[in-house]
């Protein structure tokens, strides 16, 4: 389980594939750290095989370690209903399942209220329903080690992250 130390909270996004997610985070000031993985599901120890199976229940999520003196819980689901489509049910883009739902899994009551205010208004901007759940946290599960910080790895070598995560990146006018 990642680390965090005093001071700091824990924010859990899914927004499709962690590997577009990861380096939004990571590049928000205030962000200690950002661990891709799984939640959300009925599986114990969960393996990226077994998540895309679509048998397990788990989403592929960021656990997001902050400072909520720099950056406050507000601003990091501002982030999340920027980066991605959150009118899609079970997919972003080609990326397709139960394991690239939109969802934010809220670690306390303040975080519920949050996001659930933020959805609502987020749904002024769509004209179709938002698709994204608002649940509890359960247990986070770290994905295997090839699955973190995959695009900082692998940028230029990837067609997928050439291809996809770098022109999303360009598009929320973020380091690429």
């Amino acid at each position: 389980m990642p680390e965090v130390p005093a001071g700091h909270e824990v924010a859990i996004f899914g927004a499709g594939c962690f590997w577009c997610v990861e380096p939004v985070f990571e590049q928000q000031a205030g962000v200690k750290s950002v661990v891709s993985g799984y939640t959300g599901g009925h599986t114990k120890n969960p393996s990226y095989a077994e998540i895309c199976s679509k048998t397990t229940g788990h989403a592929e999520v960021v656990h997001v370690v902050f400072d909520p003196k720099v950056i406050s819980y507000a601003k990091l689901v501002d982030w999340f209903w920027k980066l991605h489509d959150p009118t899609q049910v079970n997919r972003q883009g080609n990326d397709i399942g139960p394991q690239y739902r939109s969802c934010i899994f809220y670690t306390n009551e303040a975080q519920k209220k949050t996001a659930s205010a933020s959805k609502a208004k987020a749904q002024e901007k769509f004209n179709r329903p938002i698709a994204t759940e608002i649940t509890a946290a359960s247990t986070f599960y770290p994905a295997e080690i090839g699955h973190q910080d995959y695009y900082k790895l692998n940028k230029n070598r990837n067609p997928y992250c050439r291809a996809i995560i770098t022109p999303k990146l360009k598009k929320l006018e973020l380091d690429h």
